[in-house]
């Protein structure tokens, strides 16, 4: 039924007491919203005004709401599943993490609500744009309303993609909260040390609590990661609206991104001159960049390698295009409904991943001459070839867990291709520095990509990458150890592979050139399998451990080089 709030009781229908399990003949009407507040549903939506839910240790006071103190309910008494808020401020924030912390599923008023930002914004830039093509004479102002009528769907399917790609990323950041807790608190150190953020307004764990949350093995909820998610994507189109990095030809055309394609057409030009052509390139870089690959992923590269966020970018842009993250995305998002959502979040974070190194290989190697068109017309073809050759290459264990972790992947649902791609990732991201080494010998791209994989199985490099990767950081400088680890592992595979390949005087067969190899290397290739050995048979190896082994293969890597 619907009922007048002004009403004095109301009477209460046989299903109405079944579904609330109450057994009153009548309720007053704030009294009949508390208890369908407190209803066990799927979801609850909030679409009015008002303050409807508060934490357990908050006063009605605190919501500032006096109007609804008689109905309003505590988070803790909630049985629903989902809430979405319609409108703002139908809980507190403290009420959110509350009814997140007991398993409830949410995000908070200025996620829900984010479409109607995100269309006003479209249309500013739009009108922006159109405004001046009319003073221009190119276009009537009939011409022109008609138009912005005919874009409506173009700009309504813009905003629905960047809003679920919003809460897509907060869904992934929220699946690995616990992971990444030593990331968030480190981050909030830093945007609350540069004054960009006040923890205690924003209802953000203190530096205690995050500790004690690490101990307890909890991370941040999903209404935290909002508020966390929102300060990161301003503090970084800040960072990004520098003309040092908008006025790169291939960056300046993300502007393109952003408006419809028609538009994008007819008004290239105009589009490109656009009166806040800097600040919409800022602005969608940022969101893309912290959409696909998280929150804490820019400060955790500026952390481990120093690069500016404008570096970053860049380093971001190459490796997205080159690697066509967005068509393995899409593809991922595609499934929606097909395969299981952990599935399609594992998917994506194994993407991620890759992203990361080759975002921090190209820093690393590539940091004062990164070209962001040049860079993805050098390395996407080879990384295509790689890539989709990538289980020819595999040797050993590697292959044989690459097929089956592919094999589950296809029988749940997963197309070939996209199994393969995410099967092999951990392996994909080497296809740049195989790159680097055929453009240093005069092998063919085959035949170095043979050479490095097989050199991996040989060796059991394979089998040390997992073993790096599997390690669990427990502070910051361990977290910082690992990635070097990887990149010392990365840099000393590449040196063993240019050096077999200028080998001078040996076998052209490469299983015989190997086998040369290891002969005259016997001694340094015995010490670096005795580590393995103890590695292997180490159930706890310390840090220390895996430092050591990259040393004794860094004796091997610099005399196989010298000897060539």
């Amino acid at each position: 039924g619907i009922f007048s709030r002004d009403a004095k009781s109301i009477k209460l229908t046989p299903e109405i007491k079944k579904w609330l399990g109450l057994d009153v003949a009548a309720l007053a009407p704030t009294a009949l919203i508390h208890e369908i507040l407190k209803a066990d549903m799927d979801l609850l939506w909030f679409g009015g005004i008002g303050t409807y839910i508060k934490a357990s240790h908050e006063s009605h006071a605190d919501c500032g709401d006096k109007a609804n103190d008689g109905l309003r309910v505590d988070a803790k008494d909630l049985k629903v599943k989902v809430i979405g808020e319609g409108g703002n401020l139908g809980m507190t924030q403290n009420s959110r993490i509350e009814f997140a912390t007991q398993g409830g599923l949410l995000n908070t008023d200025f996620i829900d609500n984010a479409g109607g930002v995100d269309c006003s914004d479209n249309e500013v830039n739009i009108k922006i744009l159109l405004n001046g093509v009319v003073t221009a004479g190119d276009l009537t102002e009939k011409q022109r309303n008609s138009l912005l009528y005919d874009m409506t769907d173009d700009v309504a399917e813009h905003v629905l993609r960047h809003n679920y790609r919003q809460t897509q990323a907060i869904s992934i950041a929220n699946y690995e909260a616990v992971a990444r807790i030593e990331e968030y608190r480190r981050l909030m150190n830093s945007l609350e040390s540069a004054g960009k953020l006040n923890r205690e307004l924003e209802f953000l764990p203190s530096e205690e609590q995050m500790i004690e949350r690490k101990s307890n093995g909890k991370g941040l909820t999903r209404p935290e990661l909002a508020v966390l998610i929102s300060y990161v994507k301003g503090d970084m189109k800040e960072a990004l609206n520098q003309e040092c990095f908008t006025a790169d030809d291939y960056v300046s055309s993300e502007i393109h991104r952003v408006f419809p394609a028609r538009l994008s057409k007819k008004f290239k030009k105009e589009i490109d001159n656009h009166q806040l052509h800097s600040e919409i390139v800022a602005t969608q870089v940022a969101n893309d960049m912290i959409n696909h690959m998280g929150i804490s992923f820019v400060a955790r590269l500026n952390n481990s390698t120093g690069a500016n966020a404008t570096s970053i970018a860049m380093a971001y842009l190459i490796a997205r295009d080159v690697f066509k993250l967005d068509h393995w995305w899409e593809t991922i998002e595609g499934l929606d409904y097909k395969v299981s959502a952990a599935t399609q979040i594992e998917m994506m974070t194994q993407l991620m991943s890759l992203m990361r190194r080759a975002v921090r290989w190209l820093i690393r190697n590539r940091r004062s001459e990164l070209k962001v068109l040049a860079d993805i017309e050098r390395f996407s073809k080879g990384v295509t070839q790689i890539s989709s050759d990538l289980h020819k290459y595999l040797r050993g264990s590697v292959k044989d867990r690459w097929e089956q972790r592919h094999q589950s992947l296809v029988e749940e649902g997963v197309p070939e291709d996209v199994a393969g791609l995410v099967s092999g990732a951990s392996f994909t991201y080497a296809a740049l520095g195989i790159i680097e080494a055929h453009e240093s010998s005069s092998a063919s791209l085959e035949r170095v990509a043979e050479v490095y994989y097989s050199i991996g199985d040989y060796l059991d490099l394979n089998w040390f990458a997992q073993q790096i990767d599997s390690l669990t950081p427990s502070t910051h400088w361990q977290a910082l150890a690992r990635e070097a680890f990887r990149e010392d592992l990365d840099w000393q595979q590449r040196a063993l592979t240019v050096g077999l390949l200028n080998m001078k005087g040996s076998p052209k067969d490469m299983q015989k050139r190997i086998d040369s190899w290891m002969e005259q290397h016997s001694d340094l290739v015995s010490r670096w399998q005795q580590t393995l050995t103890e590695l292997k048979a180490t159930d706890d190896a310390e840090y220390a451990m895996y430092s050591v082994a990259l040393r004794e293969l860094l004796d091997l890597a610099q005399s196989t080089t010298h000897a060539s």
